[in-house]
């Protein structure tokens, strides 16, 4: 077993940030468990491993459903700290069975597949607007102008938030997800608490209105949730919405701009593309794969493991490397290939087993409208200068992508 410190992986190397698909080729080939020091982290890059352990239980997003901090060796996270912890730690992202399979129980009586399929003409709608402006302007800015826009506006119209409201939305989103990063600053801790207190402020007053005036929104969904008598607690309906919002609109405003981008190196595939919009489907699987929105996701050792004979014992944390399992060559025919029509293309971009992402209808829903209206309205859009990448690793985008048409 080599450990990942000796190779190429280094998530703070913007070299590495620009393209870290050929270290990872390094991890698998170099074996299935590699334990990385500086996060004290186990690394696992396959396909096949990553996804059985996605679904194993000896696994957990948390481990405070059975041990304490101190019973699990782990120091309690810094009082300061408490508003994220306590925003984070009541949605089901960070919660496992009975609470999880509660929640998401609830959660999915309000988000129906009727309610998505509800959204369609309005996201549609709302994605031809923003191609139309985009024209009307010459080109911009695709993160700002469209890739943004579209999810926040969506997720926000579902919840009921009101559009007078939305402005925070995205930069309250953007702090409480800097502590997904690896090894996060204190900086980073503040603003993500700050973001969480407001964020929660807001949502708890929305939550009191729809309370006396009930909606055809998903906040008013999410209050007359019941099971055999059980309900969500406001606390749980708050993180729910965060979770649904923040979740809900990072992979797809970075599953647009890495995918666009991916689009305009590969000009044969993009061409192809504008010749025969109906591979938009396939497209937008392939360009999920290709360029993965979240390279990393974490779990906790719950009971001890063995990965090719190598024990990995309770308490440890293993890091799950979506990006590398994307790659795996055993499972996709030459991945460092992007292919529009590739139609055996089981990625893991939304996860796998009991926490796989309730909102990926959605997500697709969006992508396919946000790639369709952009190929209708500007069928020669173009890249006019190379974009900076954002200096994240877990979850991975660009700062922006100007273009023009």
């Amino acid at each position: 077993m080599a450990t990942a410190f000796d190779l190429a992986f280094d998530p703070w190397d913007p070299a590495f940030l620009a393209d870290p698909y050929p270290a990872y080729a390094e991890l698998r080939a170099k074996g299935r468990v590699h334990y990385y020091e500086p996060t004290n982290q186990w690394l696992v890059p396959h396909h096949a491993d990553v996804s059985a352990l996605l679904r194993d239980r000896r696994l957990g997003r948390t481990y405070q459903h059975r041990f304490t901090h101190e019973e699990f060796g782990r120091s309690a996270p810094p009082g300061e700290h408490e508003p994220f912890h306590t925003l984070n730690d009541h949605g089901m992202l960070d919660l496992e069975p009975p609470d999880h399979t509660r929640i998401r129980r609830l959660v999915s009586k309000a988000f129906t597949p009727r309610t998505v399929e509800r959204l369609k003409p309005y996201v549609r709608g709302l994605a031809d607007e923003l191609a139309s402006a985009l024209v009307e302007s010459g080109g911009g800015d695709l993160l700002t102008d469209v890739a943004e826009p579209l999810p926040v506006a969506v997720i926000a119209e579902m919840l009921g938030i009101p559009e007078s409201d939305r402005a925070p939305l995205r930069p309250w989103s953007a702090d409480i997800c800097g502590m997904y990063e690896l090894n996060p600053s204190e900086e980073t801790a503040a603003k993500a608490v700050r973001a969480s207190v407001e964020f929660s402020d807001y949502l708890r007053e929305l939550i009191a209105a729809r309370r006396k005036e009930p909606g055809d929104d998903l906040i008013s969904g999410l209050i007359e949730a019941h099971d055999e008598g059980d309900r969500l607690t406001e606390q749980e309906m708050i993180s729910t919405a965060v979770l649904l919002l923040n979740a809900g609109h990072e992979a797809t405003v970075n599953s647009t701009v890495n995918g666009w981008y991916a689009l305009f190196r590969n000009e044969p595939q993009l061409a192809a593309l504008r010749a025969d919009p109906t591979l938009v489907p396939t497209a937008v699987e392939e360009l999920m794969r290709y360029d993965t929105p979240l390279q990393l996701f974490e779990r906790w050792v719950l009971d001890d493991i063995e990965i090719a004979g190598t024990t990995i014992p309770r308490g440890a944390e293993i890091a799950l490397l979506f990006g590398s399992a994307n790659h795996d060559p055993t499972v996709f025919e030459n991945p460092s290939h992007l292919d529009l029509t590739r139609t055996d293309n089981p990625h893991i971009s939304f996860s796998a087993g009991i926490h796989y992402c309730i909102g990926a209808p959605l997500a697709r829903i969006e992508l396919a409208a946000s790639m369709g209206a952009l190929l209708e309205k500007a069928p020669t859009l173009r890249l006019t200068a190379e974009p900076d990448r954002k200096p994240n690793f877990v979850i991975r985008g660009l700062e922006g992508l100007s273009v023009a048409v």
